[in-house]
């Protein structure tokens, strides 16, 4: 058996500890109520702010980040405490603009946590698409990543990244066992910009992606908390709840916390 705890913060954020380690995803810290530019037209503002502050959060060891160049999932005071989170695994584009040591992977590269007296974990990095098809030159480099470790019971941990369903994400099914799913769903569009398009998972999309990889667990992030998240919380739980998922997912509180079994 090996237990891992998942605390949800707010937006995309969430600690989850593995054993004695502690990684934190897409770190957003700043209060509701600011404004944000994303490029090419599109803007958003923050509804939330973090349901626990940083500085009561503890010790964190290291930040799986999906990307660093839209800020609803690394925001300005995201940003100024990467210093205080260790290790910064994220992609090749945002690790150079980050620098100070960022470890930037290629789909399918991998890297490993190591410390003294802990158990390894491996992170591999998947594909994502944040957007149609041909969006990859606007919205960027984006990454999801597999976590594994010695004792795991059932597979891998698997955080999806804000993608869309596509053919990379079929890759992730064929090649990763997935016991835990962290998926970004949100439905997010800019409607005065493209429409209907997509630039994340909608439930619709995400139960069709847990139709193929099978999870013991799913526990969605990025559903809330900004205004350009299109799809509510309650619509998504009312499609999970009509699926095979529904006794699967957990739709965790901000600030609450869940142990799932990997």
């Amino acid at each position: 058996m090996s237990l891992i705890r998942i605390l949800y913060v707010g937006g995309p954020t969430a600690v989850i500890e593995i054993g004695p380690w502690r990684l934190i995803t897409d770190p957003t810290f700043d209060p509701p109520g600011k404004r944000y530019f994303f490029g090419w037209g599109t803007a958003s503002r923050k509804l939330h702010g973090p349901a626990i502050e940083f500085s009561k959060l503890g010790p964190i060891d290291a930040v799986l980040l999906s990307h660093d160049h839209h800020a609803d999932n690394l925001d300005r005071a995201g940003r100024q405490l990467l210093p205080e989170m260790g290790a910064v695994v994220t992609t090749e584009a945002s690790a150079r603009r980050l620098g100070a040591g960022a470890r930037g992977l290629a789909p399918w590269g991998t890297t490993v946590l190591q410390a003294t007296g802990r158990r390894p974990i491996e992170i591999t990095a998947t594909p994502c698409r944040h957007g149609p098809r041909g969006s990859a030159p606007i919205v960027g480099q984006v990454t999801g990543f597999s976590l594994t470790w010695e004792c795991q019971s059932h597979g891998s941990l698997w955080l999806s990244g804000d993608t869309v369903l596509f053919a990379g994400l079929h890759d992730v099914a064929r090649r990763t066992r997935v016991s835990a799913a962290v998926l970004n769903l949100g439905g997010v569009t800019f409607p005065w910009l493209s429409g209907p398009l997509r630039y994340t998972l909608n439930a619709d999309e995400a139960i069709e992606l847990c139709r193929e990889i099978n999870p013991r667990s799913v526990v969605p992030l990025h559903f809330e908390g900004w205004k350009h998240f299109r799809e509510p919380r309650d619509t998504a739980i009312g499609k999970f709840d009509a699926s095979p998922f529904r006794d699967r997912t957990h739709w965790l509180a901000r600030g609450a916390t869940i142990e799932i079994d990997v």
